[in-house]
C-alpha cells in the first residue's frame, strides 16, 4: 500500500485517484505519520459492503432462530425514538 502525506494527496489528488482506479492500488493518506484514511478501488469498496451485509444477514438469521430480537416498533418506543406515520405505515404500528 502506498502511503502519502495529506498535503501531497491534496496536490495530486487527480493523479492518485487515477492510480487507484486504473491499477487497483490502495493509498493510505497520513498526517504526522498516522493514517487518516485509505483510498481504495470501487471493487474493494463494493466487496467490503457485500461482506458487511453478509455478516449482518448471518447475525439476523441467528437472532431469528433463537427468537432473540425485539420488534422494531417496541425498540423505537423504548429508545424514545419518534414514531412517524407515513401513508404506508399501518395504523396498528402507531
Amino acid at each position: 500500500m502506498v502511503r502519502v502525506r495529506v498535503s501531497d494527496f491534496r496536490k495530486s489528488i487527480s493523479d492518485l485517484g487515477n492510480k487507484v482506479a486504473y491499477t487497483g492500488e490502495r493509498i493510505c493518506v497520513q498526517r504526522n505519520d498516522k493514517p487518516l484514511f485509505v483510498v481504495v478501488p470501487v471493487d474493494d469498496a463494493e466487496l467490503l459492503d457485500y461482506l458487511e451485509d453478509k455478516i449482518d444477514l448471518e447475525a439476523i438469521k441467528e437472532a431469528l432462530k433463537k427468537k432473540d430480537f425485539v420488534p422494531w416498533e417496541k425498540a423505537k418506543k423504548e429508545l424514545g425514538l419518534p414514531i412517524r406515520r407515513t401513508r404506508l405505515t399501518p395504523k396498528r404500528f402507531i
